[in-house]
């Protein structure tokens, strides 16, 4: 399901590249196998380019959001599921390793682009989305919500360097949706102690933000549509939520999770 709308960096990504494209549709279609070998793929054909480890990170992670049912609308219904309080979840110990280590080459490879002046925006958009992975891993899986808190900032902080300069390179939005989003659903209390520290707690730009990367968005559109359909089914809208997951099911069928999310829908 890419949007048909590409982001163009001067200097980066010019257009999408086909394999990067084949490595997140399999991911979306749940084949992580063969979506970190077209990533590894990617990885030596663009030694020096850091979206290609942190592309494989993201299939590290969504595999295990799929094992561990995080992906699934129920998980995401339960606000117990958000606390620091709950147990962390059982993470697969290999593929935490190996999603740490992308991680970190990752941010090893982007080094250099991001001490160019001006930056180069690929470095950026592959730290924004660094950032963003281990914070959702660190909030969803480990349950350490204050860190989090500190990388989604991070996350945003750069996305939004990235954007003052590429306002087209639409899926860096997605940064400061979920910052927004995420955290407008906290108590008013806690969201005016996250406000005064920094962080952006507006639900409308939040929601905004993911519609935008839903529509002119690449890697991480159907990322948005999926967020999208579980913010209507908490604002009881089933008939969005369902426009949601009807048009994924069709863009990705080898994934059954949208179709059984589907019959849950009343």
């Amino acid at each position: 399901m890419m949007a048909a709308a590409l982001w163009m960096l001067p200097g980066a990504l010019m257009a999408s590249d086909s394999l990067l494209d084949s490595g997140y549709r399999q991911m979306y279609n749940l084949e992580f196998d063969a979506a970190h070998q077209t990533f590894a793929r990617y990885e030596r054909e663009h030694p020096g380019d850091p979206f290609g480890t942190v592309s494989d990170a993201a299939a590290w992670l969504f595999g295990e959001f799929e094992r561990l049912n995080i992906l699934r609308s129920e998980f995401a219904l339960k606000e117990r599921n958000f606390l620091s309080s709950a147990t962390p979840l059982p993470a697969d110990p290999a593929a935490t390793q190996r999603f740490e280590a992308a991680l970190t080459k990752t941010a090893q490879l982007a080094q250099s682009g991001l001490e160019k002046s001006p930056p180069d925006p690929n470095a950026m958009l592959a730290t924004t989305f660094r950032l963003g992975l281990h914070a959702d891993y660190l909030a969803l899986i480990e349950k350490r919500e204050l860190t989090a808190l500190s990388e989604i900032r991070e996350s945003r902080e750069e996305a939004a360097r990235l954007l003052a300069a590429h306002p087209s390179c639409y899926d860096a939005w997605i940064a400061v949706a979920l910052e927004n989003y995420l955290l407008s659903l906290k108590p008013a209390p806690v969201r005016w102690f996250l406000h005064v520290t920094g962080s952006q707690t507006d639900r409308q730009t939040g929601l905004e933000k993911l519609r935008l990367t839903a529509l002119k968005g690449h890697y991480l559109a159907p990322y948005a549509r999926m967020l999208l359909a579980v913010a209507a089914l908490r604002d009881h809208q089933p008939a969005l939520a369902k426009q949601y997951l009807a048009f994924l099911a069709r863009e990705f069928p080898a994934n059954p999770l949208y179709r059984e999310e589907l019959t849950r829908i009343p």
